[in-house]
């Protein structure tokens, strides 16, 4: 069987943001275990307006031939007011059966490690019909960055993190042959 295809989706826009050093992070620990074909997937560069705004066609075709071609993702998701950015909710909501029956798991950070954001987050993935995962890595802006902006995650979180992909493509493996 061929390599799945992660994409790992940046779930911030914010100038300053952190979210792609933990995504690299991420996509590092992926890439060592050689078990797929992991890809950063930020949202920033489909340039999506609000839903509803303007006429989008070119950007929200553009979104969802790439959330087509993975089999399953890791959110990194940072906590905006105890819950995720808008950015990632208008980003979600421009697809619905790109999102279809693929798995998830989720990478979170913030003062409580960003709990409340992921659990926002794995209600709205349940409405889109992806299943997320249990091991759920938690980083703290106090312990995991360095000024709260260089990324320096304790190396207890690699357990976690290797969980996670393995659950992600235990479900995504199982989930294709649903989709095909």
């Amino acid at each position: 069987m061929s390599k799945l295809n992660i994409g790992i989706i940046l779930g911030s826009t914010r100038e300053g943001r952190v979210s792609p050093q933990v995504g690299e992070w991420v996509k590092s620990v992926g890439d060592k275990r050689g078990d797929a074909n992991y890809e950063i997937v930020d949202i920033a560069d489909f340039k999506l307006p609000l839903l509803g705004e303007v006429d989008a066609t070119e950007q929200a075709t553009a979104w969802n031939v790439k959330l087509a071609s993975l089999d399953g993702f890791v959110f990194i998701v940072s906590e905006y007011n105890h819950s995720i950015s808008a950015a990632l909710k208008n980003a979600l909501d421009y697809a619905r059966d790109a999102w279809n029956n693929k798995a998830a798991g989720i990478v979170s950070y913030g003062s409580v490690g960003g709990a409340r954001a992921a659990e926002h987050l794995r209600g709205i993935l349940g409405e889109l019909s992806v299943a997320d995962v249990r091991i759920h890595p938690a980083l703290s802006l106090f312990t995991d960055f360095e000024n709260f902006s260089v990324f320096k995650p304790a190396d207890l979180h690699l357990t976690n993190v290797n969980g996670m992909l393995d659950q992600v493509l235990s479900w995504s493996g199982a989930l294709k042959s649903i989709r095909e």
